[in-house]
């Protein structure tokens, strides 16, 4: 991430006063108001293979970016695709199966794909342009925590590890099931639960990790927060996993990153730490939620996804994480 922000340094300030979301506030997707009660929400996202399946892998690469448009409680409204692929591949049928994996979740979205770009890629990738909507005051950004709001993570964390060790041959069938099971699981009904409960601050959980993502969230509403380690919800298997020493490069980068932001309280094992910072694909939401509303929101989600309720928000210095 320290990398990344050097770069951003260099994006010319926007000045606009219909441009509701920008970089500068490190949230998911850009905001654009068209009308009083409308603006328009866009995002993009893309990657390589994480999964062998073709078909799989488009899934979650669509539902990873369509993640961005539901992180800021918006209704998404169509999608380009945008694909990477080697030209002496197309006729052995494996990007017609990721198109196709795409093409599924989105159409499970309720949205068409209008169209979108490829180039001749030695390495494949596959992702969207995913545009929405949002009522520009009931916008959920990374601007909006309040101390005293309670912490919900609606999926469990571990998916950087699976496909890890997926790249090694070492991650077990069923573990893999249950990666892509999650991964390829919209983010729609957590999206919705929140608008309905009023949550105004959000982000969902990608690259940086859960320890990544709070800390910008924290940092751009000028709080802190406090996470309780031993309710946050992990993939079965994600410890042996990381235990095994099956822990991507982008989850080191993250806890190296976050040593001057998180404070480690207790005794946590080594493999929770490194969880905690894992480089996720297609994660969950991370909510800061009003106390009065949480047990109806956790009660929508219940079957759904696998939501828990994992900390508070506090006053303190902004963008500081405490691990208890």
């Amino acid at each position: 991430m320290t990398e990344l922000t050097q770069v951003l340094r260099h994006l010319v300030p926007v000045d606009d006063p219909d441009a509701l979301v920008d970089a500068s506030t490190g949230d998911d997707a850009a905001v654009y108001r068209l009308a009083p009660d409308r603006a328009l929400v866009v995002s993009t996202d893309f990657f390589g293979p994480i999964v062998d399946d073709p078909f799989d892998f488009g899934r979650i690469a669509a539902a990873n970016a369509l993640s961005d448009v539901y992180a800021m409680g918006a209704r998404p409204l169509f999608a380009l695709n945008l694909v990477g692929f080697p030209r002496d591949r197309l006729e052995d049928g494996t990007l017609g199966e990721i198109v196709r994996g795409g093409g599924h979740t989105c159409r499970e979205a309720g949205i068409p794909v209008l169209g979108g770009h490829s180039i001749d890629d030695p390495e494949p990738k596959f992702g969207l342009v995913a545009v929405g909507e949002v009522h520009p005051d009931r916008m959920v950004t990374n601007a909006g925590a309040r101390p005293g709001d309670v912490l919900v993570l609606t999926k469990p964390l571990g998916s950087g590890a699976v496909a890890t060790a997926i790249k090694a041959g070492e991650a077990p069938d069923e573990t893999i099931r249950r990666a892509v099971e999650v991964m390829a699981t919209l983010n729609r009904a957590a999206a919705e639960a929140a608008v309905a409960a009023g949550v105004r601050a959000g982000t969902d959980i990608t690259g940086y990790g859960l320890l990544g993502h709070a800390r910008n969230l924290m940092r751009a509403s000028g709080v802190a927060c406090t996470m309780r380690a031993a309710d946050v919800p992990l993939l079965e298997g994600a410890a042996e996993l990381v235990a095994a020493g099956h822990v991507p490069g982008g989850t080191k980068r993250n806890l190296a990153d976050m040593a001057g932001d998180v404070v480690w309280q207790g005794d946590l094992p080594e493999a929770v730490r490194t969880l905690l910072a894992d480089a996720q694909t297609s994660g969950g939401l991370l909510l800061c939620v009003p106390p009065d509303r949480v047990e109806a929101l956790v009660a929508t989600l219940d079957g759904t996804t696998q939501a828990a309720v994992i900390g508070v928000v506090t006053a303190g210095r902004a963008g500081q994480v405490t691990v208890v």
